[in-house]
């Protein structure tokens, strides 16, 4: 029960942080692109892998931890439901270019950032 309330813990913060990210992006940027998705899921796709390497490499880091951070916190901080709504109102909205570019640069960054973490992680964790 201890793990579940840490995991909803740091859930209700990754959704904080997404919803104060959704306006800083809105006022630095404008809100024609959904660039808070885009940047929590960049963030949210760099940090899990990054995470779970590190997790796993150090025999001390606790499970609950692992969990509350992957699971709770940047499981409220991606918003996949989000991205895939707000390309699809693009779409209906007649931004076509616009909902590929979110598409596409979502879709090959995350993977990067993927990517990246994971390189980062098994560069500071691995032997």
């Amino acid at each position: 029960m201890e793990r579940f309330l840490w995991i909803c813990l740091a859930g209700a913060v990754g959704t904080g942080a997404r919803y104060l990210v959704g306006l800083w992006t809105g006022d630095r940027f404008g809100g024609a692109f959904p660039y808070g998705t885009l940047v929590v899921n960049l963030v949210g796709c760099f940090l899990i892998a990054f995470a779970m390497h590190a997790s796993l490499s150090l025999s001390s880091f606790p499970p609950t931890l692992r969990l509350a951070i992957t699971t709770g916190f940047l499981g409220g901080l991606t918003t996949y439901s989000s991205f895939n709504y707000e390309t699809t109102k693009l779409v209906e909205d007649g931004a076509h270019r616009a909902a590929l570019a979110n598409v596409g640069v979502t879709t090959l960054g995350c993977f990067a950032a993927g990517l990246v973490g994971l390189a980062m992680a098994r560069r500071i964790f691995s032997g």
